[in-house]
């Protein structure tokens, strides 16, 4: 496997090297100083070009960079869907070497490099061929750490976690597993991941990133919880499913509970309990029930 130092020597020569390329910029988590490298890192390179079309027609100009294992071309793909895609201003290359590496290239015109540069704090300029990269400060993930919530937001994210449980326990009931896994990961495990970062961000003043999809929640999360929030997950065996409900009921109420405390919020009791005792209801329901009551 190509070490750091040799891909970016490689990702450097072939900007120098090529006219139409006058700058190079990274984002992503390599420039992040709070992340530890490993050996799964992409790299996340923007090459500034005097145009697109003269790459985007020459299908085999990235071949430079390797042996792919596989490439992924999302801007062609969203155009194939019939999504708006403006090559002339971008495109992107996601490209996943058979050494192991993968660099996710965009390229992007000197005019909607102006526009955008910066914008993301995790960005730091590599070539500068015409001194075109505006100056920006030096990294930072301030942009990816956790929000405080509003009221509001607290509110909905309680409602919602108690409210949609009983579609994941309704579908247990009648046996359709891909209904219930899905309702139970984009409603109910979308409102407890909410709720473990704000608890997360409570514990580290808001100044912690808990990554995407909740990557680093291992290590933010007490041993204990961290257990718990595991075994929220489930094979397709029903009780063992319903097993995984009621710890991320319990994990919910706990983590809820202390967020409300902190911020002086109304946890909604009333509806966990109602809650709570439908669902044990339901899932004792006989097999046979012609009433849920």
């Amino acid at each position: 496997m190509r070490n750091e130092q040799e891909m970016f020597e490689l990702i450097i020569s072939v900007a120098k090297n090529d006219e139409r390329i006058r700058a190079v910029y990274m984002n992503g988590s390599r420039t992040n100083p709070n992340v530890p490298k490993d050996i799964f890192q992409d790299y996340d390179i923007v090459y500034v070009v005097t145009d697109t079309s003269s790459f985007i027609k020459d299908e085999h100009w990235i071949e430079i960079y390797g042996d792919l294992l596989m490439k992924q071309e999302p801007d062609k793909l969203d155009k194939g869907k019939g999504l708006d895609a403006n090559f002339e201003r971008t495109y992107a290359y996601l490209m996943l070497f058979t050494d192991g590496n993968r660099i996710d290239l965009h390229i992007q015109t000197i005019e909607a490099m102006l526009e955008e540069y910066g914008e993301d704090k995790l960005t730091i300029p590599l070539l500068d061929k015409d001194a075109i990269l505006p100056s920006i400060p030096p990294p930072s993930d301030l942009d990816y750490h956790v929000n405080k919530p509003t009221e509001g937001q607290y509110d909905s994210c309680t409602n919602n976690f108690w409210w949609c449980l009983q579609n994941v326990a309704k579908g247990i009931r009648r046996d359709e597993l891909p209904y219930s896994k899905l309702m139970f990961e984009y409603t109910t495990r979308a409102t407890l991941d909410e709720m473990v970062n704000w608890w997360i961000g409570i514990e580290n003043d808001f100044q912690v990133s808990t990554g995407k999809m909740g990557k680093y929640f291992k290590k933010y999360l007490p041993e204990s919880y961290w257990e718990m929030y595991i075994n929220t997950y489930s094979d397709s065996d029903y009780e063992n499913m319903w097993q995984s409900v009621f710890i991320a009921c319990k994990l919910f109420r706990i983590l809820s509970h202390d967020v409300a405390n902190h911020f002086h919020f109304s946890y909604p009791v009333e509806d966990d309990n109602n809650m709570t005792k439908y669902l044990r209801h339901l899932r004792d329901l006989p097999a046979n029930a012609k009433e849920i009551f």
